[in-house]
């Protein structure tokens, strides 16, 4: 079976780099700062060089992707574009990948590798097995090829000629993580949730997660083999743990409960009318490559294939604020403990990537107005570079009123409109999707926005009852609890490349002569971390965590200079802590984290969580250093999530649910910085009053809020 990539000679590899390096020099501009993503050809340059070291074998990989340069490096580079010298010279460029190579042609046995390539001087500069007792991140091309292999199986369609399905049923099949249950490494596996297209229809697009399917097959990806065929619990609450419960045509009861437009029995609104965006001046930012512009924000949009969109040296009117921002990781663990189910546990972004379940997103849908795309490169399974071309959207965004005031007296108002700008990316993880947006004020704030939707990840249950592990959506479909906890990795560089973190609360002071005769006084509580440590939200004390440069203050407040991070409250991991699914996520446990800099560390679960039965060098085992984080290079991390308990009305597809964390500036300034943006005025918003539209058209703008 010709499933992967090969070198068949020295000969071939030479023709190719020669080629390949060829295009790099013809194409300068792919490369034009150390921290720009790496481009398609970099990456076919990268997979090249490591499999001409193994002349005939056949390869699949996984990803390559870019290792930034070292923080002490780059901090010297970003100082001399800041201060408007040219750098002394370009940090080597440097590719990670991750590949299996397989034994031989027609077989599926291999072993895993990590190679390190120094595409500055074409060196392969190590290569590694990856450690004993873990398993790789999941491929598309892996499950994929596993899927083909499962539903020609005689195990898989004996399973599903149990089930009583109708004749025209076409089943449909969803790749899930295997999680893991018990402290053992064994072969690769690979799960799967099954489910149908309703007959009534059978369309292509029908909501497949309405129609659940009450098996979970087991591969092993090794060997491509079936494992077993596990049954899923169908039974309500007055079933417990029993299995087999479901009617002898396990889904006569389900309904085609539809989301695409054609399929809506009672048709769409027809009485929405058209709402534009538009900006006849053109776009207020200005791009150069991977570098942007805007008002008094400046920073680079990075991309690689685990965290997607990545923010880099960012800075505000020539002062530095933070030197990188991107989501850590994520998981989402579910809260039915019968069997298989206990091991639905996703890490999105360490198990398969961000970037690689990136949407290629479309004008006039996933972003309004003028809109900028950031392309990403990605590794094929052959190693080959592919461009995944607007994986990123930038666009500017009307939130409402900034500021206002009127001044009673002369009844004057001023007032400005809220602009932002909007950096975003979209991933569909098989029935989910995550909408990732970092956002920038004209008030020196910035905002990370995630929007959950998406479809529910459903299972069966019999017909008429109902359970206390999930709500019943539609008939015979359960949603089951789950939560969705996520983890920003914040590198900060507040007006210097040394911060400290102060958790700040209010408290109220006890009655006394000396400070609170009257018993209204209260102060706040400031508290410096000075070990690496964590800490928990509180918002009934309004505790905030402010990042600050304690070598420069305030002129006017005296404060140290700084950024307040105003933490996200929701429930943090319900597992419980001597579970598996706790330890394998117990960054969840916390709200912040504050470790020393390291330029290895980068992800809160850990480098490997496909299959991890414990956090391995996540930040737990970050903060057992013990180190000093006191004006210090640091790192601060923040967990945040939902509790998602679902509605009906959260199918067949779920309206968004909108979190927001915010960084926000305190006492950086000397002054509100968004005093100078322009008032809002009619003669450019061009407002039309409803009743008066048609008698409007020709009018002069009236004068207000100016």
């Amino acid at each position: 079976m010709q499933h992967t990539s090969a070198i068949h000679s020295a000969a071939q590899a030479n023709d190719r780099l020669k080629t390949l390096q060829a295009q790099l020099g013809a194409t300068p501009s792919e490369y034009t700062h150390p921290l720009d993503p790496l481009s398609a050809t970099e990456i076919s340059v990268a997979s090249t060089l490591i499999k001409a070291r193994h002349v005939g074998k056949r390869f699949q990989f996984r990803y390559v992707t870019l290792v930034e340069p070292p923080k002490t490096v780059m901090t010297a580079y970003l100082d001399d574009e800041l201060a408007g010298r040219t750098p002394a010279g370009r940090p080597d460029r440097v590719a990670e990948a991750l590949y299996s190579i397989f034994d031989h042609e027609t077989g599926w046995s291999y072993k895993v590798y990590e190679a390190i390539v120094n595409l500055t001087n074409n060196q392969v500069v190590e290569e590694t097995p990856l450690p004993e007792g873990v398993a790789e991140a999941l491929s598309f091309k892996s499950m994929a090829d596993a899927q083909a292999i499962l539903v020609e199986s005689k195990e898989f369609k004996d399973a599903v000629a149990k089930l009583g399905l109708p004749e025209n049923v076409v089943v449909e099949i969803d790749p899930w993580m295997y999680g893991v249950d018990q402290p053992k490494f064994g072969p690769n596996r690979l799960s799967f949730l099954c489910y149908a297209r309703h007959p009534s229809n059978n369309h292509p697009d029908g909501n497949l997660y309405a129609v659940p399917l009450p098996i979970i097959p087991i591969m092993d990806l090794q060997t491509m083999k079936v494992l077993s065929i596990d049954p899923a619990a169908s039974g309500g609450t007055e079933d417990g743990f029993a299995y087999n419960t479901h009617p002898e045509k396990a889904i006569d009861h389900c309904i085609a409960n539809e989301y695409v437009p054609e399929l809506q029995a009672n048709g769409l609104r027809k009485d929405l009318k058209p709402l534009q965006v538009v900006q006849p001046e053109g776009a207020s930012f200005k791009i150069t490559g991977r570098l942007v512009e805007w008002q008094k924000w400046r920073f680079r949009v990075g991309w690689n294939y685990r965290e997607g969109m990545v923010i880099n040296d960012v800075t505000y009117n020539g002062r530095r604020v933070f030197h990188r921002l991107s989501l850590s990781d994520m998981t989402v663990p579910y809260g039915d403990p019968r069997t298989p189910y206990h091991r639905k546990q996703a890490f999105d972004l360490g198990d398969i990537g961000a970037g690689i379940s990136a949407n290629n997103l479309a004008l006039g849908c996933d972003c309004l107005g003028l809109i900028h795309y950031f392309p990403g490169a990605l590794a094929s399974y052959t190693g080959e570079g592919e461009v995944k071309g607007n994986a990123v959207c930038l666009h500017e965004q009307d939130m409402g009123i900034g500021w206002k005031h009127t001044n009673y007296r002369t009844n004057r108002a001023v007032l400005t409109r809220n602009r932002m700008l909007v950096v975003q990316q979209i991933l569909t993880v098989a029935n989910y999707e995550y909408i990732f947006a970092w956002q920038f004020d004209q008030a020196g704030a910035i905002h990370f926005e995630t929007r959950a939707t998406g479809i529910l990840s459903t299972c069966p249950i019999d017909p008429g009852k109902v359970s206390e592990w999930g709500n019943v959506v539609s008939p015979g479909v359960l949603a089951q609890y789950h939560q969705h906890i996520f983890c920003l990795r914040i590198d900060p560089a507040v007006d210097g490349w040394k911060n400290s973190v102060v958790q700040e609360e209010a408290v109220s002071l006890p009655i006394s002569k000396e400070r609170n005769p009257f018993g209204n006084a209260f102060v706040t509580q400031k508290t410096v971390i000075k070990s690496s440590s964590y800490a928990d939200a509180a918002p009934e004390k309004n505790r905030v965590f402010k990042i600050v440069n304690p070598a420069k203050l305030n002129p006017y407040s005296k404060n140290p200079v700084g950024y307040k991070l105003v933490p996200h409250t929701g429930q943090l991991l319900l597992a419980d802590p001597g579970s598996v699914s706790a330890q394998r996520a117990r960054f969840a446990q916390h709200h912040l984290w504050v470790t020393k800099h390291r330029d290895g560390d980068l992800w809160c679960g850990g480098k490997y969580t496909n299959q991890s039965f414990r956090e391995d060098g996540g930040l737990q085992d970050m903060v057992e250093r013990s180190e000093n984080v006191e004006n210090e290079d640091i790192l601060v991390w923040h967990t945040f999530g939902m509790t998602h308990i679902p509605r009906v009305e959260d199918f067949p597809v779920m309206p968004v649910e909108v979190h927001t964390v915010s960084l926000k500036p305190a006492d950086f300034f000397t002054q509100n910085p968004a005093i100078d943006v322009p008032a809002s005025s009619q003669l450019v918003n061009q407002s039309v009053l409803y009743d008066e539209r048609a008698a409007a058209v020709g009018k002069p703008a009236s004068k207000c809020c100016s």
